[in-house]
């Protein structure tokens, strides 16, 4: 196995990740979990935006969003995603690729529930990625959804979690001259181990 030590120490891809988070959160000014999660659409055109990663489990990660938003759709029809994580107060990266695909609704209610009022309700009001005709209304619709749905909004059908279940993680760390460290763990399924390669930077 690759030798590594310092920052790069460990045997869980995972806890690694979790450890590298929990430093970020004290050194990155805003949003330390947003990740850059790319996926592809029917024709073959990437796509990237910026989302938050509020979950790294013992096998995946988890992020939230609309279901029927551009990312939701594309989510579903490829069934595979990739995202980076990147770091500039710690001057680190983690890159992941790997099949995804919803998380139970249980726990997607369990996270819904303990958001901001105004989140929930903002969720039953943006038709994500869909065009809108002005802010007003959009301010309009929250509104009239806050009398309707009152101080406990459920959960709606179209909003809930993803967990990408990494078939290959890397982690980055800058080096002087750009000699950067490169880690990559990779394996042939959920089940299987890992093998790691330290890469050319």
């Amino acid at each position: 196995m690759t030798e590594r030590t310092g920052i790069f120490a460990g045997d869980d891809p995972f806890a690694l990740s979790r450890r590298w988070l929990e430093e970020a959160e004290k050194s990155e000014p805003n949003d330390p979990d947003a990740a850059a999660l790319a996926t592809v659409d029917r024709n073959g055109m990437p796509n990237v935006r910026v989302v938050l990663m509020r979950g790294v489990e013992d096998n995946g990660f988890v992020f939230y969003t609309n279901y029927t938003s551009a990312k939701g759709q594309e989510l579903e029809q490829a069934g595979s995603a990739a995202f980076v994580i990147h770091w500039k107060s710690l001057r680190r990266q983690i890159r992941v690729r790997g099949p995804v695909a919803r998380i139970d609704p249980s726990q997607s209610d369990a996270y819904f529930n303990a958001r901001p009022v105004q989140s929930r309700v903002g969720a039953w009001a943006s038709r994500q990625s869909t065009p809108l005709q002005s802010r007003e209304t959009l301010i309009a619709e929250v509104e009239r959804l806050t009398e309707t749905l009152g101080d406990a909004p459920p959960r709606p059908e179209h909003w809930g979690g993803y967990r990408i279940t990494p078939l290959e993680i890397e982690f980055w760390a800058d080096g002087e001259f750009r000699l950067h460290d490169r880690f990559r763990w990779t394996r042939a399924d959920r089940m299987s181990g890992w093998t790691i390669d330290r890469l050319f930077p």
